[in-house]
């Protein structure tokens, strides 16, 4: 268990957390191992068999204090949530405009664009660092059919037509992205992007890290008002945070993708820290469980500038800033929603 960035991660099988007056209890075998007040956290994320007590759970509730539960393999559960807050117009307005194709089209339009022109410098860097021409020339090509790509996303008359798009790039995209491996190359190796369950090392870095995020991405759009689970490009489904994982498109390559790149060729994970389970999934022991998580908070902590606005502010703000920028997109305020993109 560790405590970063604000966050209370808790992963030690069987631990049992409580609220003790001010404070978040962690007992393990019994014994107390952490104490952490209350008023310095932001959210608990726990993974896999932890136990947390009633009035804990009451506690985070009142205070919209975020508290999520995944598997001990990081696909995500479920979140404790209070009442709801925000403005009731701004979320009738949200499910006014979900129910309008051409509403629906242009902010789907507007993430497909910046997902896939993310994921296009991510392969044209690639190729600027590398002197090996059977690197840098494939890669080449690949962004050179993503930006023709793009052209066809901003002529999409449907969200259909555009999530269409979406997946083709995306296919360009992971079939290039073993090319990003300079280290490790070997074991950290993709035949193609599976999810559920992630058949290879890299895929289960990739599902784990997206699972994670996507939980960061519901928190940024409740704490604005606006329900996650009424998106405009991801179709509703029970139990499916849609819009989060509409905000989670423009941040896979920023965050996740970049991350998994540098955990591997800077050798922070090795193929040894994956198991695998009955039925073929490839999962992250604790130690590399543990070490990734270490990596995505510290990133969180880097600073970028933020295209629209100018300033340098940390990665870990920026579903925040995303989530207003789109809430005032709905609200009127800005005629079109301006998608997260970074040099």
């Amino acid at each position: 268990m560790k405590t970063h960035a604000n966050t209370l991660f808790v992963q030690t099988q069987g631990a049992a957390l409580s609220k003790s007056g001010e404070t978040v209890r962690v007992k393990i075998d019994g014994q107390v191992k952490l104490t952490v007040p209350l008023h310095h956290l932001e959210g608990i994320v726990c993974f896999g068999r932890i136990l947390v007590s009633p009035g804990l759970l009451e506690e985070c509730a009142r205070r919209g204090l975020g508290l999520a539960f995944f598997t001990a393999h990081g696909r995500f559960v479920a979140r404790v949530v209070g009442p709801i807050s925000g403005n009731v117009l701004l979320r009738r307005e949200q499910y006014r405009r979900a129910d309008d194709p051409a509403a629906c089209l242009r902010v789907a339009r507007s993430i497909v664009a910046a997902k896939i022109q993310n994921g296009r410098q991510t392969l044209l860097r690639a190729a600027r660092e590398t002197n090996d021409p059977e690197r840098s020339e494939p890669l080449q090509r690949a962004a050179l059919r993503l930006a023709n790509t793009l052209l066809d996303v901003a002529q999409a008359e449907s969200v259909d037509a555009t999530r269409g798009f979406e997946g083709d790039a995306a296919r360009v995209y992971f079939a290039h992205f073993n090319l990003l491996i300079r280290q490790q190359a070997d074991s950290f190796r993709m035949t193609t992007r599976s999810r559920r369950p992630p058949l290879d090392p890299l895929n289960s870095l990739l599902s784990f890290i997206y699972s994670v995020l996507t939980n960061d991405m519901a928190s940024a759009l409740e704490g604005v008002g606006l329900d996650p689970a009424v998106g405009f490009l991801h179709v509703d489904r029970p139990g499916r945070p849609s819009l989060a994982l509409d905000l989670l498109e423009e941040f896979r390559t920023l965050v996740a993708d970049r991350l998994v790149l540098s955990l591997i060729n800077l050798k922070q994970v090795q193929s040894d820290g994956f198991q695998a389970q009955p039925g073929g999934a490839i999962v992250m022991n604790e130690s590399t469980r543990r070490a990734v998580l270490t990596a995505l908070t510290q990133r969180k902590k880097d600073e970028v500038t933020h295209p629209l606005f100018g300033d340098k502010v940390s990665v870990g703000l920026l579903p925040h800033l995303q989530a207003r920028l789109l809430a005032r997109h709905l609200r009127g305020d800005l005629e079109e929603y301006p998608a997260l993109v970074l040099k």
